[in-house]
């Protein structure tokens, strides 16, 4: 039962009660019944806005999550993992690798050019200058 039909039930049982109206005391259970109702029709307004704001914090914090993944799925670090593109396996947990002997391999954009650069742990990055356009590629 909610709250408005229980203020409703009270309602209806004070009337079956024959109460004298020209009484001080049953003008005083009339007000506190009509405060009741109103106070029970307050709550169930704010019950269903509520239930309204949960739903559209939801939503939110789902179309969040989405823009969180557009945004920074691919900047995790400023060098990925390389995936192959220099001549290596990506294979990082092989040590036996002929090309690269274990080192690590990361690949990164020129933001001159474009051009993904792929190159091993050996090579610091500050020193890196894009083979394509031969600009000096600042981390």
């Amino acid at each position: 039962m909610t709250l408005t039909e229980k203020a409703a039930y009270i309602k209806g049982l004070t009337e079956g009660l024959a109460l004298d109206a020209s009484k001080p005391e049953t003008k005083i259970i009339n007000e506190l019944i009509s405060l009741v109702e109103d106070m029970s029709r307050t709550i169930a307004d704010l019950e269903e806005d509520v239930e309204y704001l949960n739903d559209y914090i939801e939503e939110v914090d789902e179309d969040l999550g989405t823009l969180e993944e557009d945004v920074y799925s691919d900047e995790d670090d400023d060098y990925d993992e390389c995936e192959g593109c220099c001549g290596c396996d990506g294979d990082f947990d092989d040590e036996d690798d002929d090309d690269f002997d274990g080192e690590e391999c990361y690949e990164i954009e020129c933001p001159s050019c474009g051009e993904t650069i792929c190159f091993d742990s050996t090579i610091d990055p500050a020193d890196l200058v894009c083979p394509a356009c031969q600009e000096k590629i600042n981390s």
